[in-house]
């Protein structure tokens, strides 16, 4: 029950009521891994909608997921009817644009928004995200506020999104120059990663969720990490089973951080965005020419190297990961990292944050550290030195 405080001194004064409630929710979601999700034998997706009612289901596909599976719609089509004692199809599934353009262009927001008032999408049927992170971004936020919520199961295509931002509670868009400026913490009902799709990711995006594994293992696992360093040559030759055990353990760690103390982020520290803070400022500068993954992957190599120029990591643990970042086929620069531009990054992550500028830097391999403050000379020099890296067979040293 709530509080009840009454505050009164004499009768010439003002009198003050305050009542306070206090409560918690608890959240459960499950993780899912299969292959074939939608062969009609396969009953997991099924299950996780069965109930005492039939709900309505409403798919939304990105378009590069429906082109590289010409068969997927047919397919949700035929696992509908295989399995109609679970769940109804509400309409066609819908197909919006790849990548970053649904989140800058509001148009397919918009669309799923519209969906659920056309088809009478309640708050007892499921809207079912099938692509990359950022299409769940855009998904899950237009789910989160549909009707206050609505159900939402999130079916993650890419390395990223199946071993990081598809795990999560986070959900938004880019607006006014920014990335995810509007959004939610809104728990899905489910994730299932159908490993299968990652068979026809492109290079780029298949090495692009290992630069999150990386970010993870130096922060949180020195060991995960080191198995990252060993198999780095076969996750870049493109090896399934390498890969399905470290998305494994990829999203295994990132839910354990997810059940820490601060899942919302009330707080002005998100660890796991150790090297986010000049990612994101990069996407935006190179237009998305860089992509998320790739973004990442510089921004961690930036903040270890002015981990090492502040005198927290060795030259040596600097070597071991600027050296894996190569091995994985990433660059270690772009021009837009240099400049002063980028360094309006750092007020842009504090102002997401809501708090006080907090970055994670790394005390050494398997420890992260947070900072308040950033040296902005440090910062430009540490750019200048991934420029002089990115020169085969540099040593960080010299």
């Amino acid at each position: 029950m709530g509080e009840k405080v009454w505050l009164q001194k004499d009768k010439n004064t003002t009198m003050n009521k305050v009542i306070e409630q206090t409560f918690s929710v608890p959240f459960r979601y499950p993780v899912c891994f299969t292959t074939r999700l939608f062969d009609t034998q396969n009953p997991l997706l099924a299950d996780v909608m069965r109930g005492e009612k039939i709900p309505k289901a409403f798919f939304v596909i990105d378009q590069g997921v429906s082109e590289a599976h010409p068969r997927l719609i047919g397919a949700i089509h035929r696992y509908a009817a295989a399995h109609q004692g679970a769940f109804v199809l509400a309409a066609d599934p819908l197909v919006v644009p790849s990548g970053e353009q649904c989140k800058n262009d509001q148009a397919s927001f918009q669309q799923v928004l519209d969906a659920t008032n056309d088809y009478g999408i309640d708050r007892h049927s499921y809207i079912i995200a099938i692509g990359g992170g950022a299409l769940l971004d855009m998904v899950g936020f237009a789910a989160a506020i549909a009707h206050r919520g609505i159900r939402h199961i999130r079916i993650p295509t890419t390395v990223l999104s199946q071993n990081d931002s598809g795990v999560g509670v986070k959900n938004g868009i880019n607006a006014y120059g920014k990335k995810n400026y509007l959004g939610t913490f809104a728990p899905p009902s489910a994730v299932i990663n159908d490993l299968t799709f990652l068979e026809t990711l492109e290079d780029r995006d298949w090495r692009s969720g290992i630069s999150e594994a990386i970010k993870v293992a130096l922060i949180k696992d020195a060991s995960f990490f080191q198995w990252i360093v060993a198999n780095a040559k076969a996750l870049a030759a493109r090896d399934m089973a390498v890969m399905t055990d470290l998305v494994v353990r990829c999203a295994e760690m990132h839910m354990e951080h997810i059940a820490g103390k601060d899942p919302f982020e009330t707080g002005s520290s998100r660890p796991l965005d150790f090297g986010h803070w000049a990612a994101h400022k990069l996407e935006h500068l190179t237009d998305y020419r860089v992509r998320h993954g790739e973004a990442v992957a510089i921004g961690i190599a930036l903040d270890s190297t002015y981990s090492y120029l502040k005198g927290m990591l060795t030259a040596a643990e600097l070597q071991q990961i600027i050296q894996v970042i190569r091995d994985l086929g990433f660059e270690l620069y772009v021009p837009e990292l240099s400049g002063e531009v980028l360094l309006q990054g750092l007020q842009e992550f504090r102002e997401h944050l809501g708090g006080r500028l907090t970055i994670m830097l790394l005390e050494k391999i398997g420890l992260g550290v947070e900072v308040h403050a950033m040296d902005t000379e440090l910062i430009q020099e540490a750019a200048t030195r991934l420029k002089t890296f990115q020169m085969e067979g540099q040593n960080v040293s010299s």
